[in-house]
């Protein structure tokens, strides 16, 4: 199946200049419908109104974290089958464990380009050109 590159992306980071990045590498990857929120807690009331394809959070913000986003897209019945891939900085082996027993789709380490992020969104959502 082919991937809808006019899904409705969802990219939550506490950090306004990585939102700017993220936004620029899915416009180069011909996603332009994307949404930002600052943190997990915005994010959840943003994603329990709208109709989002994907989930693009980084790990490392307050209130709410990546992790704790994601526990609770998890847990809703509405979101619980969004593709969400998470960012960060570290990539110590406990993150990622923790990320993937709450049930991340993949994971992205910082810094990273437009084909790090097309490859991992891949897995996720299939492949697209």
């Amino acid at each position: 199946m082919a991937v809808d590159k006019n899904m409705n992306v969802l990219i939550v980071d506490d950090y306004k200049t990585m939102l700017r990045i993220i936004r620029n590498l899915l416009k180069q990857l011909g996603f332009n419908n994307v949404d930002e929120a600052t943190d997990g807690s915005m994010a959840l009331q943003m994603l329990r109104v709208g109709n989002y394809g994907l989930i693009i959070s980084d790990w490392n913000m307050e209130p709410m974290t990546g992790l704790q986003l994601l526990r609770e897209v998890r847990a809703d019945a509405k979101l619980k089958s969004i593709p969400f891939i998470m960012v960060t900085a570290e990539s110590k082996s406990e993150n990622v464990i923790a990320a993937k027993e709450a049930g991340v789709s993949n994971y992205i380490v910082k810094p990273f380009n437009a084909e790090t992020l097309k490859t991992k969104m891949s897995s996720v959502l299939g492949d697209f050109a």
